[in-house]
């Protein structure tokens, strides 16, 4: 879908995002400039209403700047319409979200599975790539366990394994520890270096946790919609 591209996965140039309440302007971002690098681990850290949450989603190509540009691969996806856009999420991003976002009557290999089907991955290639991606989230005796029958730990590696089953190239998630303790976390992290390595993705997500910053490969520290030097 997209050509060769040599240099970062994603650029952020001058991007700003305002939204209209009432009268009131609210300046959310102000003029963020970023690189991300392909197979990086870069987190977007800071307090509830830093303005994270509305980078990442721009960054998947869910919201559009006000001004600025934002480069996936090279492309701006700020001149895109919505077609191409939800195309290229379907095939290029994974993402997984605070809440795990799992149906709850599918097994976790039925979940993995559905993410296959919604980005229309030939049925002939389900077996061996739902197997693959529950094996590397370490899920292989959990297979036919429903969300409700696992942990927290574990339905979190589930979404992951659901986010990276079409090969994307970029993987961004939203407060992926938010809701785990420090030892489920850690786990969680080391899944994420592992897909790296493995799956050659990049990975871009959001947190407020400073004990897991130190796996990151770049750290970006927001505040009132900036980044703090």
């Amino acid at each position: 879908m997209l050509p060769p591209y040599d240099g970062p996965v994603l650029e952020v140039r001058n991007v700003h995002r305002s939204f209209q309440t009432g009268s009131r302007i609210i300046h959310v971002l102000k003029g963020i400039d970023m690189e991300v690098n392909p197979q990086q681990l870069v987190m977007l850290k800071g307090r509830s209403g830093s303005g994270k949450t509305t980078l990442l989603n721009m960054l998947g190509g869910l919201d559009q700047p006000s001004s600025g540009d934002i480069l996936f691969s090279g492309q701006p996806l700020q001149d895109w319409g919505d077609r191409r856009r939800t195309a290229l999420r379907r095939k290029e991003i994974g993402f997984i979200f605070q809440a795990y976002a799992l149906m709850p009557l599918l097994s976790a290999w039925e979940n993995v599975e559905l993410s296959l089907r919604m980005a229309d991955v030939p049925r002939s290639e389900w077996k061996d790539r739902v197997g693959h991606c529950l094996d590397l989230v370490g899920l292989t005796k959990r297979v036919k366990h429903r969300p409700f029958e696992m942990s927290g730990g574990e339905q979190q590696r589930v979404a992951i394994a659901k986010a990276i089953a079409h090969r994307p190239r970029l993987l961004l998630a939203d407060e992926p520890t938010a809701e785990l303790d420090s030892k489920m976390g850690a786990q969680v992290m080391a899944v994420f270096r592992n897909i790296i390595e493995v799956e050659q993705v990049t990975i871009c997500m959001t947190t407020h946790d400073p004990t897991i910053l130190e796996v990151a490969d770049h750290v970006y520290e927001m505040a009132d919609g900036r980044f703090i030097k």
